[in-house]
């Protein structure tokens, strides 16, 4: 048996329509998905870059990417995974004060 995903973090260039409400609401429906929460941190004359942050009971990652392609989105990276029955929160280390200052 495979550990279920709660949470995926992915770096989407995305464009300006649909909407991060829409596309929110699109993700949101997807069986297992407790919540989405997306950020716009750069936009372009016709493309918007954002971190969009999906947790669930049972997320389906191929769901959720194909949702992101079909509202014309392309997935730059996946910034965070996490699985298990529980959502483990990041711990700040000495390495991360090294990394971002």
């Amino acid at each position: 048996m495979t550990a279920k995903i709660r949470r995926i973090v992915l770096d989407v260039l995305k464009p300006h329509d649909p909407s991060i409400v829409e596309l929110s609401q699109r993700l949101a429906s997807l069986p297992g998905v407790d919540g989405v929460n997306i950020m716009i941190y750069e936009v372009d004359r016709k493309v918007e870059n954002a971190k969009i942050t999906v947790e669930g009971t049972d997320l389906q990652f191929g769901a959720i990417l194909q949702t992101v392609e079909d509202s014309g989105g392309v997935v730059h990276s996946i910034d965070e995974a996490v699985a298990g029955k529980v959502l483990i929160e990041d711990s700040r280390t000495a390495q991360d004060a090294t990394i971002f200052g």
